[in-house]
């Protein structure tokens, strides 16, 4: 176990080095970082300026002295500032975490508790109604976009029936469930689809595995076969599957927030992409790798304790 963790530690540290070495290189890439913080209507810079600033951003040194000089920073917190307002990067990207996770978290567990279910049940029935509806769902659920649906869910709840709010967060962040509703169902929708035809598949073939002919054989009854002996066997690939989808989910959705108006990190990506606005995409992109490491990290360990035969040794 402890030789394990080790590796995958190591392996997660490597892969977020190489992502930092990947967002500095494709920052450099775009052209001379000076010419971002030209202010519009200005005339560019004097000589002495230019040296100046230069000197500041440490664009005077060799390239890869700048990398380490930049992940020094990195490593302490810092990410420079915005450009446009010159507001401390981290600050920036720590005020919307809150409302990324809160989408996350409702729309995760929105897409969870729809889509596992069903997808056990249209594996149980297989073949018949229920299963045929179960597809269907997961058809739709991949099928239409979130966009079309948001749109959807603000023109019957918001517009024409005016039981929802159709945008905004609200004023009292977590327990303010009326307005994270529909971007949550519009963000889980087609995550609850894949979970429904994941565990649905892996259902299937655990079903028609000897121990559970075996099970059923014995006399055991209908419940503890499907929960306790299939359901159990069949969690490794909707648990991988949620991994992604959750960090998706934390990254920011950029089409759900923009339509709900959603004070979140995918909106405030959008921003910073008409901005050019590099120091924050830097912030976002290497937060987003970390999320991702991360999770990866977490499923590997939760692995051993859904399924028995897996050994860390």
């Amino acid at each position: 176990m402890a030789t394990f963790l080790a590796r995958r530690l190591l392996f997660a540290v490597l892969t977020i080095v190489f992502a930092t070495a990947l967002v500095f290189s494709l920052s450099r890439l775009s052209g001379d970082p000076l010419l971002l913080y030209a202010k519009p209507g200005g005339y560019g810079f004097t000589k002495e300026q230019e040296a100046a600033l230069k000197k500041k951003l440490g664009l005077d040194k060799p390239l890869v002295v700048q990398y380490f000089v930049w992940l020094g920073l990195v490593g302490r917190g810092d990410f420079g500032k915005t450009i446009l307002d010159e507001k401390p990067v981290i600050k920036v990207v720590t005020e919307k975490i809150p409302a990324s996770a809160q989408l996350a978290a409702y729309a995760w567990t929105i897409a969870t508790v729809v889509g596992v279910p069903v997808g056990v049940l249209a594996a149980v029935k297989r073949g018949s109604f229920w299963d045929y509806i179960a597809r269907m769902f997961a058809l739709f659920g991949q099928a239409l976009p979130s966009f079309w649906l948001g749109l959807m869910l603000i023109f019957f709840f918001a517009v024409e029936r005016g039981w929802l709010p159709a945008g905004t967060r609200g004023d009292h962040g977590w327990v303010d469930w009326k307005y994270v509703i529909l971007p949550a169902v519009a963000l889980g929708w087609g995550a609850s689809a894949s979970y429904m035809r994941l565990t649905r598949s892996a259902m299937l073939e655990i079903l028609d595995s000897e121990f559970i002919k075996l099970a059923r054989a014995k006399g055991v009854r209908s419940r503890i076969v499907i929960w306790k002996h299939a359901f159990r066997n069949a969690l490794i690939q909707p648990l991988t599957a949620s991994a992604i989808i959750l960090t998706s989910f934390l990254g920011g959705s950029i089409i759900v927030e923009q339509i709900f108006a959603w004070p979140g990190m995918g909106r405030q990506l959008i921003t910073a992409v008409h901005n050019n606005d590099f120091p924050l995409l830097m912030a976002f992109v290497l937060f987003y790798a970390t999320l991702y490491v991360i999770a990866n990290f977490v499923v590997d360990l939760a692995y051993g304790v859904v399924d028995p035969r897996i050994r860390y040794d």
